[in-house]
């Protein structure tokens, strides 16, 4: 798993020049055997940083879109979906210390800045997406509503 998502975040950064977000949702398709409309992608097409605008990951958003496709493929309710949603975030927070693209990207934002400097993060952040996904699925009890949110 871990060899494959690196290979592959490699491959769709530097061959194809695919974004964070969408990266993460492809990697999780293959992981989990799900495909994903071509119009999905479309859609995630702006969310690294929310259009380099620097605000949330792009691989929290991806990987949050990919939860919830995979969820409904499972006949999760819309609660469920969002409790695990949001049992996401809160893990990846807690996990990688921000949601933010502007604090998560390694050196900051210059002019200078070479390609594809999250590759790295994303290899992390698709293994971390993975083994969420996995104990959702094992532990039923984790998609439950939260009362916070």
């Amino acid at each position: 798993m871990k060899e494959h998502i690196t290979n592959r975040v490699h491959e769709l950064y530097w061959n194809d020049d695919v974004n964070c977000a969408r990266t993460a949702i492809i990697c999780l398709s293959e992981l989990f055997e799900i495909e994903i409309e071509p119009q999905t992608l479309w859609s995630a097409v702006g969310l690294h940083g929310a259009g380099g605008y620097r605000a949330q990951c792009g691989l929290a958003e991806g990987s949050l879109m990919f939860i919830g496709i995979y969820l409904h493929g499972l006949g999760k309710t819309e609660d469920e979906i969002v409790s695990a949603c949001y049992g996401f975030a809160s893990a990846f927070d807690k996990a990688f210390g921000s949601l933010s693209c502007s604090v998560l990207r390694p050196t900051g934002f210059s002019e200078n800045d070479p390609p594809h400097m999250c590759e790295t993060l994303t290899c992390n952040a698709i293994e971390f997406a993975y083994q969420y996904i996995t104990e959702i699925i094992g532990n039923s009890q984790r998609v439950c509503i939260h009362e916070n949110h």
